[in-house]
């Protein structure tokens, strides 16, 4: 992008973050819708605020070839957000790019597979923080940013803070899980994380200001489920689909589940439904039931 150019395009995409600001958007919402406009940007090398439809649609057909859908519709919500707050034009997207409705089902394990791959994880600190995970039902950002004081021994409770959404919820807390916790503080005794990032020496460790890496755990959950011999797509968040599958196979209420994983929306939830045989089975019984006392009339009318 040429210097005319690049002046152009500054200012405007310094309105956009200004905007996403004042709209209270999340960190990572404004990184991706910025990023977005930067990738387009790039590809025209010239500021994008005069591109045509056919312009985009250019864009998009290459992007979906070289990216996922994931980052096809934050691009698409990025550049729409663009258009509509900062050059006040109508963008209408859905004849510009429409990503496929997926309802794909996650691969869960089950309580036996979930207790062999975290038994099973070679580092003691991978072993607690995959224990803390599942136990609570967590996202893998919420279980990294958790602090001392988030956890609440007397009431068997972990207050979980700026959640997706910005919202803050309560989810029960294993005791199991508090002892587990308590033993590894122990090790590092950092005063304010839980997992704090384990590069250098202990007395490094105690200091620490962020908590451990996101790929190092990702890399961990890897190679527990290989060795424990699975063979399913499992990463950080199938602990998360497992929890939430085996709390419905013990009974627990769909909207009790709801309020602990910090789902908007049931519809969310209910979609566990699908990955256990209990449903199923209750719906099967209760057909039954409500069919048992029915004859069907067998003899035609002539």
């Amino acid at each position: 992008m040429d210097s005319t150019e690049q002046k152009r395009f500054e200012p405007l995409f310094e309105k956009m973050q200004q905007c996403l600001v004042l709209q209270g958007s999340r960190p990572k919402t404004i990184e991706a819708y910025t990023r977005a406009v930067r990738r387009v940007a790039t590809f025209f090398d010239r500021c994008p605020d005069e591109l045509t439809a056919d312009d985009l649609k250019d864009y998009f057909a290459g992007l979906v070839k070289s990216h996922s859908w994931s980052t096809v519709k934050l691009d698409r919500c990025g550049l729409q957000f663009f258009y509509r707050h900062v050059l006040n034009k109508a963008w209408d997207w859905v004849t510009i790019v429409k990503p496929p409705t997926v309802r794909s089902l996650p691969d869960i394990l089950t309580q036996e597979e979930t207790f062999k791959v975290i038994n099973i994880t070679r580092k003691l600190r991978y072993r607690i923080f995959f224990l803390t995970t599942y136990s609570m039902g967590l996202r893998l950002g919420e279980a990294l940013q958790l602090e001392v004081g988030d956890i609440d021994g007397e009431r068997l409770r972990v207050h979980i803070r700026s959640a997706k959404g910005g919202k803050d919820r309560f989810v029960p807390l294993p005791e199991v899980t508090l002892e587990a916790l308590r033993r590894f503080w122990i090790t590092h005794r950092n005063p304010r994380l839980l997992f704090p990032n384990c590069l250098g020496n202990s007395r490094r460790i105690r200091k620490a200001e962020s908590p451990m890496d996101r790929g190092g755990v990702q890399a961990a959950i890897k190679a527990a489920v290989a060795d424990s011999g699975i063979r399913r797509k499992i990463s950080m968040h199938s602990l998360r689909h497992s929890y939430a599958t085996h709390l419905l196979e013990l009974g627990v209420d769909l909207r009790e589940i709801q309020s602990i994983l910090g789902h908007a929306r049931p519809e969310t939830t209910a979609r566990y439904a699908q990955l256990t045989n209990v449903t199923s089975t209750n719906a099967t019984e209760m057909l039954r039931l409500m069919l048992s006392s029915f004859s069907l009339r067998w003899a035609d009318e002539q």
